[in-house]
């Protein structure tokens, strides 16, 4: 159920009230027995499932994610290439 919130015209209060979207608004400040009047809040909601920024990728760290290729060092190219230009021999 929506909350609603209404203000006196009288005194100024603010009140929230629960309510069915069908309940007819309040009229009467319970404090002074002033006017209400209905205000319009901010509403919220909340993305909920796969495919979201805030489910699927908002606070993954680096830690989790695949790690990047990294060139061989000079002496593992250096290695690799000796063995490349070695000559095979076939019996």
């Amino acid at each position: 159920m929506p909350i609603y919130e209404y203000e006196c015209s009288k005194c100024g209060k603010t009140t929230e009230a629960m309510q069915r979207f069908s309940d007819p608004a309040l009229t009467h400040c319970e404090e002074c027995d002033g006017q209400l009047r209905k205000l319009i809040s901010m509403s919220t909601f909340h993305l909920k499932g796969s495919g979201w920024y805030t489910t699927d990728y908002a606070g993954k760290n680096q830690s989790t994610a695949k790690p990047a290729e990294t060139k061989p060092s000079a002496a593992e190219s250096k290695t690799e290439t000796k063995t490349e230009s070695s000559p095979e021999k076939h019996s």
